[in-house]
């Protein structure tokens, strides 16, 4: 291999959300990758800085083109220049959306468990959190399409966020399924906001389908929030994209955007992106298979040494989703056990909706080293337990 995820960097005492914590600990929760980004990227933001100069950026067309080129080679989804418009994140994006397409007091449906924060854009601006569970059997998760329709025919429910891949159940969803939820949110007039920031973290030999891509229905009544961010390691730069084919939805969602201020790249957010979809692919590749052995090594140390607990086969994202419905009913109180006892620092499924009370969540992209320590300390937290 060209890349070495092996290499430890040690990210205490840089004001790193993930490593500002006690001595000794081991965080494994927020999803954030503990490899340097790819040396291409790196060395597109130095010879940025060599430069000196901080000021007001524009968006080129290198970087309409790099995206365009990326989901067209990549994921089969041809993207008109027009349709895309910057915006300094996901969760940005999401927010900005709630504010312009719904009003206080409606309804956004999250499909359970799900990506935490979608609550808070939901919340902090006034609206309801319409959750629609997941089914879930065997270990495995599903759409209960029953009771998605019911949730989404109540006249309050006018966006729905979906996950896609999904966020931490890992599914994911096929275009048949796609193309049900597009018919269901046409019928019932409902938005449909897609985060597909996991889309680049699909296991080795697999690809997600991009909502957008699998009708005219689909197309027209979404908007995709795609980046770079999560699958390069860029979180902090602030780099993102929103593609809205429909003329009418682009031009409203392009001014939630500029209303609320994050329409504007930062210095190194356009060289940064381009590198990556320009340049990113070998090491993204990589990347794909180091962490699959990662959780194929938390799998097979599941399996053998902690028997009650079950690991849901994700298909995307560098997060294990663990069943611990045997040990506890109760995962926020199981993770702090855990943490307080070992050290190891979980995400509690609790926050996630659903089912997550008995899930507590794992992020494994980050060296083998780490992986095989936290399992050690997941191991002996459960004993004393």
């Amino acid at each position: 291999m060209k890349y070495n995820f092996d290499i430890e960097t040690d990210r205490k005492n840089t004001n790193s959300l993930k490593w500002d914590i006690a001595e000794g600990e081991l965080p494994m929760w927020v999803a954030d990758m503990d490899f340097k980004a790819a040396t291409e990227i790196i060395e597109a933001i130095r010879k940025r800085t060599e430069q000196g100069v901080f000021g007001y950026n524009i968006v080129p067309d290198i970087w309409y083109e790099a995206y365009q080129t990326w989901w067209h080679k990549y994921h089969g989804l041809h993207i008109e220049k027009e349709w895309l418009v910057f915006c300094t994140g996901v969760v940005p994006a999401i927010s900005s959306a709630v504010r312009k397409f719904t009003t206080p007091g409606e309804n956004v449906l999250v499909q359970t468990p799900v990506y935490n924060i979608f609550f808070n854009s939901i919340v902090n601006n006034g609206r309801n959190v319409a959750e629609s569970p997941l089914g879930y059997y065997d270990n495995k998760y599903f759409i209960d399409f029953d009771r998605l329709e019911r949730d989404l025919s109540n006249p309050q429910t006018t966006m729905m966020i979906l996950c896609n891949p999904h966020n931490p159940t890992g599914n994911i969803w096929d275009r048949e399924t796609l193309a049900r939820i597009g018919e269901l949110c046409d019928r019932y007039h409902v938005t449909v906001f897609s985060d597909e920031i996991h889309c680049d973290l699909t296991a080795p030999g697999l690809e997600y389908i991009p909502f957008a891509s699998v009708s005219e229905i689909c197309r027209k009544i979404s908007i995709t929030a795609i980046a770079p961010t999560k699958a390069f390691n860029l979180a902090g730069l602030q780099t993102a994209a929103v593609v809205v084919p429909d003329e009418n939805l682009r031009h409203k969602m392009w001014r939630a955007l500029n209303t609320d201020e994050v329409a504007e790249p930062n210095t190194f957010a356009v060289e940064a992106a381009v590198a990556a979809f320009t340049k990113g692919r070998p090491w993204l590749e990589e990347l794909r298979e180091y962490i699959q052995g990662n959780k194929e090594f938390a799998a097979r140390y599941i399996k053998k040494e902690l028997p009650r607990l079950s690991l849901i086969q994700t298909e995307a994202t560098y997060l294990l989703w663990i069943d611990c419905g045997k040990l506890t009913d109760t995962s926020l109180e199981f993770a702090d056990l855990i943490r307080k006892t070992t050290g190891l620092y979980l995400s509690e499924g609790s926050q996630y909706g659903g089912n997550g009370n008995q899930f507590v969540r794992m992020n494994v992209a980050c060296p083998r080293k780490y992986v095989e320590d936290g399992m050690r300390r997941l191991k002996q937290g459960i004993i004393k337990l």
